[in-house]
């Protein structure tokens, strides 16, 4: 199942027409959410007009009718529901029994200026699957881009990663940026001074080796390996600008999903779905 937020901005309506998308490239049904806290429109220790929470209410079934009449434009197998709570507790329950979550870049709340709403940033720290940031979309390209960091447990991005071009019948970018030689032990000592073309080599073959016996697995799938000298954020984030999706893998941890991820999901022009693994 494929779950997607709406919160009535334009960013969660063009969510919605995504994500119904995605879910009829999948055959799965789309599941669309509008959290209601409702406890927050109560003043303290004030009674609320009975009135307030019925309008309310009137106005949110509306805004869902309306997401899930688009939704059926491309999708026929549509649900719609009114969840009780945060719209980021919500969409993280809602998580552990999807196949995707997909959001809108922001929601109506927060400021104008920030490229990634609070929900977006909690759903890609902690959800339990792939989550999705949808942003406007350019003309259809027929690339996909991947992040390939060369770690041996990036399987499930990569897996992600081809499965979706392969869906979309799409070329595969596989993109690995590096910008100094990486250690490859505890204890390694980065030279001061090395051979970028060297240097490049041996990425160029890590990145071979990672994509080893994906095309047998894929055949139809398009590959187009892409290693460069750069960071990588900056990297996806120029990719971004040719593809139709950015899959980004986003290692769990106490700090967050890490730099490259935060950097690619606020600043990519592409819809981004960071793939946790």
């Amino acid at each position: 199942m494929i779950i997607v937020g709406v919160d009535g901005s334009a960013a969660s309506m063009r969510a919605v027409e995504w994500a119904a998308r995605e879910a009829a490239l999948r055959g799965q049904p789309l599941k669309i959410l509008h959290a209601a806290l409702r406890w927050e429109h109560h003043l303290p220790l004030v009674p609320q007009p009975p009135r307030w929470d019925a309008e309310l209410a009137v106005a949110a079934q509306r805004m869902l009718d309306h997401a899930a009449s688009r939704a059926r434009e491309f999708c026929s197998d549509v649900a719609a529901e009114i969840a009780d709570g945060g719209a980021a507790d919500v969409l993280l329950a809602a998580s552990r029994d999807a196949a995707m979550v997909a959001v809108g870049s922001r929601g109506r709340g927060g400021f104008a200026e920030l490229l990634l709403g609070s929900v977006g940033r909690r759903l890609v720290d902690r959800a339990s699957c792939p989550v999705a940031i949808v942003r406007n979309q350019h003309a259809p390209t027929g690339e996909v881009a991947v992040g390939v960091t060369g770690s041996a447990d990036e399987d499930a991005v990569l897996t992600f990663a081809f499965e979706e071009a392969q869906l979309r019948g799409s070329t595969l970018r596989a993109v690995h940026a590096w910008t100094h030689p990486a250690t490859r032990a505890p204890g390694d000592m980065q030279p001061l001074v090395y051979d970028v073309e060297g240097i490049g080599q041996e990425e160029t073959r890590l990145l071979a080796e990672r994509l080893a016996g994906r095309r047998e697995k894929y055949p139809d799938v398009g590959l187009v390996e892409d290693v460069v000298h750069e960071h990588p954020g900056r990297a996806l984030i120029r990719a971004s600008a040719q593809a139709d999706l950015v899959v980004a893998g986003t290692r769990r941890g106490l700090l967050g999903p890490g730099t490259v991820t935060h950097a690619v999901t606020h600043h990519a022009v592409a819809p981004v779905v960071a793939v946790p693994y």
